[in-house]
């Protein structure tokens, strides 16, 4: 059997309503060689049967994996269905995201020219609202690595990778709860340069589903840990690790102003420390 040029990756937990409009969306993609996986964190959900209820176009192959048990962990679930992935290209699609018809064909047009991973322009949506993206200003193609440190600046739904480069990388930290994807984009911009679609082909959506992003109202402890663990590795090239060190420096001293100013001085300290030390 011929195998997919690409292997798109749904991680689910729960959400089935949500994911079954995602997987609509893929399944109306203009470009139709790829497979489907959907990886379940073992949800209370009956997720399988859901997807049963969805009709498929001809020849689109769906995986349903079905985990052991609940990680919690979205690296893991992901990096879960990686590794039962026939495509040449992996794609990420989260079960609350949608994409729009021309996401794949588009990507796949611009990767044809030698690049190995390509990311989109998204509308962020919160309800029925469309959040503006006005304030946002990065750069987003090429070497983006410094920009990268500051935040997470390439959404996981935009994302086609070739699997190689993928698995280069071991994918997703497995152990990390919140910023897996900030952590893996870190690594792989530090030597790769990303292609870029300006226009937006991929729906974020929130609402008032449980979304891992809020759990704790702020995910910025969650990138310096990220950060800092790099940095601690040296895993970084000698002119990449002095931009590395400068970002998680500027972090920590923000992230302990604010303790200080919410009355935590020992959490204040312990990040202050972190400053020191990088002196």
């Amino acid at each position: 059997m011929k195998k997919p040029i690409i292997s798109v990756i749904i991680p689910v937990y729960n959400r089935s309503d949500l994911l079954s409009e995602a997987v609509k969306s893929v399944i109306n993609q203009n470009f139709s060689d790829f497979e489907l996986i959907v990886a379940d964190d073992c949800s209370e959900d009956d997720i399988k049967r859901t997807l049963e209820t969805i009709p498929l176009i001809e020849n689109i192959s769906l995986k349903y994996l079905r985990l052991q048990k609940h990680s919690g962990m979205p690296g893991f679930v992901r990096n879960s269905g990686c590794k039962i992935a026939d495509g040449s290209y992996i794609a990420f699609l989260d079960s609350d995201d949608l994409w729009l018809p021309d996401k794949l064909e588009k990507q796949i047009a611009l990767l044809a020219g030698n690049m190995s991973i390509c990311h989109t322009r998204e509308i962020w949506q919160r309800g029925d609202k469309v959040v503006s993206q006005s304030s946002q200003r990065h750069k987003r193609e090429g070497d983006i690595f410094e920009d990268s440190l500051i935040k997470c600046i390439i959404g996981p739904s935009t994302v086609i990778i070739e699997k190689g480069l993928f698995e280069k990388y071991g994918g997703f930290r497995e152990d990390i709860e919140i910023a897996e994807d900030y952590e893996l984009w870190l690594r792989i911009t530090e030597n790769t340069p990303i292609a870029y679609i300006d226009q937006p082909l991929v729906i974020k959506r929130a609402g008032d589903w449980e979304q891992l992003s809020e759990k704790y109202g702020q995910i910025e402890i969650f990138r310096i840990k990220a950060l800092k663990q790099l940095v601690e590795k040296s895993f970084f090239k000698p002119d990449k690790m002095v931009l590395a060190k400068k970002v998680l420096s500027e972090k920590c001293r923000i992230y302990a102003a604010g303790c200080r100013k919410r009355g935590k001085d020992s959490e204040a300290l312990l990040y202050e420390d972190i400053v020191e030390n990088m002196l």
